[in-house]
């Protein structure tokens, strides 16, 4: 279901539930059972033959819920946190750095909370397959009960596997290595064997602290890789809001301009044009004020999860290159 899209909700499906841009969570749809939040009472029953997007009233009429198709995008959004996971910003950057696209073979390790696992299984079915790999048992075993509830199992295989200490048990069969471990490096010649040697692999580190980067890029450099380089990726929000501007002409005849809130009752707003991006209304000295609709960027950034460390791995002399990659 995380990588098709389907349109009714079926009996055991799992939904997004959406009270708002900032609150959401998963729900899987169970005959005979119920669903409470701050929003009132929901009956799975009358949610089971609705089309996904479908707004659902409590059983008192004051509150509703949006159900909304499972998406990795989603997921990450409301995914149970077992470890610290990737957000959007560098999935995606990752993903376009790795090259992955339908019928790519990828490794990941570690899985943890399963977030990246979602997108890459998007973003290289139907035809792709990803092996992701999980030292904790306990993790390695909720992410493979997800990934089957998800109706995953057919692009992802999971293994609980010490990859430091006994290497990936695969060679020769991936585009692409993404390492998110406490020490990168010591997995680096497992993923060298893993790596297709007939075309271009790529490999992603990502690591928290500089001091990690470091001795990750020295051993892609021992071990033959080239085209290193770190990146750090950071997300920015825009505010979008509206305010005033006096007219020109106005304040050069040195007119005096007054900011002061208009209140409705009495000053209405007449929109020009019928533009919806500006209008104009009068201040109390009957000046004219225009009102523009703008965006500016958030005054807090928020900081870095880690640091991501790209390399590539060139085929070999005599090797057979596959010049369609």
């Amino acid at each position: 279901m995380f990588h098709e899209y389907k349109n009714v909700i079926e009996d055991g499906d799992t939904v997004i539930v959406y009270l708002n841009h900032n609150s959401m969570s998963p729900l899987k749809v169970e005959a005979g059972q119920v669903y409470n939040n701050r929003f009132g009472t929901f009956k799975h029953d009358d949610m089971i033959g609705l089309k996904y997007g479908s707004k659902v009233v409590n059983k008192d009429g004051r509150g509703f819920v949006f159900l909304l198709h499972p998406t990795p995008a989603l997921w990450t959004q409301v995914v149970p946190h077992r470890t610290q996971i990737l957000y959007l910003p560098d999935i995606s950057f990752i993903s376009l750095y790795l090259d992955l696209r339908p019928g790519k073979v990828m490794i990941e390790s570690g899985t943890g909370s399963g977030s990246f696992s979602h997108s890459i299984a998007r973003t290289i079915a139907p035809t792709g397959h990803l092996y992701t790999f999980e030292y904790h048992e306990i993790r390695a075993q909720t992410a493979k009960k997800e990934f089957i509830e998800h109706n995953l199992t057919s692009v992802v295989t999971i293994e609980h596997r010490d990859v430091i200490a006994n290497g990936f048990g695969k060679a020769n069969i991936a585009d692409a290595v993404f390492l998110d471990l406490p020490a990168p490096w010591d997995a680096v010649a497992a993923a060298k064997a893993a790596l297709r040697k007939d075309t271009i692999g790529r490999i992603c580190c990502f690591s928290p602290c500089i001091e990690q980067v470091q001795r990750t890029a020295l051993a892609l450099d021992e071990h033959g890789f080239s085209d290193i380089r770190m990146y750090e990726s950071l997300a920015k929000d825009y505010e979008i809001r509206n305010v005033p501007q006096p007219d020109i002409d106005e304040v050069i005849d040195g007119q005096r301009v007054s900011f002061k809130p208009v209140k409705n009752d009495k000053k209405k707003r007449k929109l020009e044009n019928g533009s919806a991006g500006s209008g104009t209304d009068t201040d109390a000295n009957g000046s004219t004020i225009k009102e523009l609709t703008v965006t500016k960027p958030t005054d807090v950034v928020r900081g870095h999860t880690s640091y991501l460390t790209f390399a590539i791995l060139a085929p070999e002399e005599g090797d057979d290159v596959d010049m369609s990659e």
